[in-house]
């Protein structure tokens, strides 16, 4: 498990609408992934897909080993690849959301500096400044998950993380009262909306405190629609967007399998300026639309038992005997993809991934679900695998 270190123990430290429905839920098994084509991407490192063009056409890495952006074409055919780690106005500095692409020519990501865009040789494009100065941030790496793009009246808009201090911490209850989860940037005017906060009936209003992990939003947007879960919260919100505000239209609650419960932790134990992400987390952790169907991507979660257990022999620096039992661990974890029909909100399907696939996310785009090839654990290998995945009726 090469990431290990990187998703599962990363601290880092910086100084009302009428609900249409609420939906229950049987789980079907009436559906199946079948991969039906490959491409390889030739490159030694540590290469994770982030962005699948609309047509397919082209596809986004990023490689951890040299903090490099990939582009490919649709073989695995490496067309450029570049890096901004240098200290220049086009470079992003911490990066907080991978890039996704706004058309087949540009790609768009969120770094601690502001918002950029850049053509596929990595010319900046344009820079927006975020809509205030972060204190901190936190980034979980899972493929196929960074900044969104919608179109609405025409006009093409972002849909990015909110991380806007709003001089609160979540220790304190305005911090839950003022939450939104998301940017809604309009990319001509440079204007940032703030949208999606912890509705009414969310477990995050409960009173207990929170750590960014719990409820970092997993998202999708089409025509005109918002589809978003936060977390490890087990509902769906359905949004109608505007270029001014997200509206809630339904709300779908949801009975994931094996899904855990978020470990209670006291407000008290909350600093302010520090940003902790956990990586057991139960969550939902993605979200993608293909063909009418809704995918969302679940993750069961770690007891919180054995959490504690791997964090003491990772402090303890035993990092072989944690990896190892993170192995063990996380096979026993539950994880899927649940299936619901777009316009009815139904769930008609629940699936486990591919054999012999990463399951740490998965790509879209062209119609297709794009899943890397599980990484060989008696060998490196000199390429990354990427499976042409549809979804088919049985």
């Amino acid at each position: 498990m090469k990431q290990f270190p990187l998703y599962l123990f990363l601290l880092i430290l910086f100084c009302s609408c009428a609900e249409r429905g609420i939906k229950e839920q049987e789980i079907p098994t009436s559906y199946s992934f079948e991969i039906i084509d490959s491409l390889d991407l030739k490159i030694l490192g540590d290469p994770l897909i982030t962005d699948v063009s609309p047509n397919a056409d082209r596809f986004a890495f990023y490689d951890f080993a040299g903090s490099e952006f990939i582009i490919t074409d649709g073989s695995g055919t490496i067309l450029n690849r570049f890096s901004k780690k240098e200290d220049t106005p086009d470079s992003y500095g911490f990066l907080m959301e991978f890039p996704g692409f706004l058309n087949e020519n540009q790609i768009a990501l969120v770094g601690m500096r502001g918002i950029f865009i850049y053509d596929l040789e990595g010319n900046m494009i344009k820079k927006l400044s975020h809509p205030e100065t972060l204190g901190g941030a936190g980034f979980m790496s899972f493929s196929g998950k960074g900044i969104e793009t919608v179109t609405l009246n025409g006009k093409q808009y972002l849909l990015s993380k909110s991380v806007r201090t709003r001089e609160t911490f979540p220790g304190e209850q305005k911090f839950y009262n003022s939450f939104r989860a998301l940017e809604l940037i309009d990319i001509e005017e440079e204007k940032f909306i703030e949208i999606v906060p912890f509705e009414q009936g969310s477990q995050f209003l409960d009173g207990n405190g929170y750590f960014e992990s719990d409820y970092a939003p997993a998202l999708e947007a089409a025509e005109g629609k918002l589809y978003i879960a936060l977390g490890g919260e087990q509902r769906l919100n359905v949004y109608d967007l505007s270029p001014e505000a997200a509206k809630l239209d339904t709300v779908v609650m949801l009975d994931l399998p094996g899904f855990g419960k978020l470990p209670v932790t006291p407000r008290a134990e909350f600093a302010e300026g520090t940003v902790i992400i956990k990586g057991g987390t139960p969550a939902i952790r993605n979200i993608h639309i293909v063909d009418g169907k809704i995918l969302m991507q679940y993750y069961g979660g770690i007891p919180e038992e054995k959490m504690k257990e791997l964090e003491a022999l990772y402090s303890s620096g035993s990092e072989e005997e944690a990896e190892l039992l993170y192995e063990k661990i996380e096979s026993e974890v539950n994880q899927g993809i649940l299936i619901l029909d777009q316009k009815t909100l139904e769930v008609i399907g629940n699936l486990d991934f591919p054999e012999g696939v990463n399951v740490s996310g998965f790509a879209s785009g062209g119609g297709f679900l794009w899943m890397e090839k599980a990484p060989n654990k008696e060998e490196e290998e000199d390429f990354l695998r990427i499976y042409k995945v549809q979804l088919e009726k049985k």
